[in-house]
């Protein structure tokens, strides 16, 4: 893995989604009250010393600035048009601008300590940091809605260095603006008699997005009928993704069959989390964050070219939002 010149060997994956919680944040960020704590939970006690490097670690980790930036430009729709009832949402979008300036004058590299938190009881375990790039983390981050991933690496001197990357979620992000993900198909019932307007408009978008929905299918399945990495050309087992996220598309791109392929289940799954995208000449990347023993179960290879794949100049602008804020490279 080569990272800004340097090369590195991937050793491990730490394979838990660490979704940002609202306690961890900054003031700024919270949906309920108080400061936040500097303590994040990362996982069972076994399995976060496996991964760092066993009881009492004091663990060196870096993030990039590169990054950073990727996570904001990902984050600039929920931080301007937030999904979430935040405690101070009124000036995300001025705290948005702050931040994009702020990560601009750091160096491309921030190198962090996190320390194991063995004076807490029971077998949860946490991690703490009193270093800039931590506190940066907790003021970037949106609870509920971010999370972080991290890699096991070797530097050329066969030290270990833990590279830590702040996404965006933006499958938790579509499921805070709108039930639809979740209720695509279901028949909903409006009581007038005992719904409150907010709520009949709720579920009048819904209908309406749902309606979209169904279009965008369509629209999609004339195009490409298939899944043009199985091939598996059953409608019911196809799903159609969207390339740049549903969450944090315009009206317009929500519907529009250019953004998106139809892909069976895993690949639906393995793009919508960014663990794959495409090139604009059809091949395949994968991402450095699963680990290569997942990798080799997948039935792709990097660089692997898929020749039916639906591609044209519109696709191509969709696709480098994609590589850009979804896909983990």
């Amino acid at each position: 893995m080569n990272i800004l010149g340097e090369n590195f060997k991937v050793k491990d994956v730490f394979n838990a989604t660490l979704t940002v919680p609202d306690c961890f944040v900054k003031r700024q960020n919270k949906i309920g009250e108080g400061n936040g704590e500097a303590k994040l939970y990362v996982a069972n006690k076994d399995v976060m010393r496996q991964f760092y490097g066993g009881e009492g670690f004091n663990a060196k980790c870096f993030i990039l600035k590169q990054d950073l930036l990727a996570y904001m430009y990902a984050m600039e729709t929920e931080y301007k048009k937030p999904s979430q009832d935040y405690h101070q949402k009124e000036n995300l979008p001025q705290l948005w601008q702050e931040r994009i300036q702020k990560i601009n004058s750091l160096p491309n590299i921030i190198e962090f300590y996190i320390k194991d938190q063995t004076q807490i009881q029971g077998p949860r375990g946490y991690v703490n940091s009193y270093d800039e790039a931590y506190q940066l983390i907790r003021e970037l981050s949106l609870p509920l809605v971010s999370y972080i991933s991290a890699l096991q690496l070797v530097d050329k001197f066969g030290q270990i260095i833990y590279y830590w990357k702040l996404f965006a979620d933006f499958e938790a992000i579509a499921d805070k603006r709108t039930a639809l993900v979740y209720t695509y198909g279901k028949k909903v019932t409006i009581d007038a008699r005992r719904t409150t307007k907010k709520e009949i408009h709720k579920n009048e978008e819904i209908r309406k997005a749902r309606i979209g929905q169904g279009k965008y299918r369509e629209a999609l399945l004339l195009e490409c009928p298939f899944c043009p990495i199985t091939m598996i050309n059953d409608e019911r087992l196809l799903i159609a993704s969207h390339i740049k996220p549903w969450a944090v598309s315009t009206d317009t791109e929500k519907i529009d069959s250019k953004n998106g392929f139809m892909l069976s289940p895993l690949y639906d799954k393995l793009f919508d989390r960014g663990f794959i995208t495409f090139t604009n000449d059809r091949k395949i990347l994968i991402s450095n964050w699963l680990s290569p023993q997942n990798v080799s179960r997948l039935g792709i290879k990097e660089n692997q070219f898929v020749q039916l794949l639906p591609m044209d100049d519109q696709r191509k602008a969709y696709l480098q939002f994609h590589r850009n804020s979804v896909f983990k490279g």
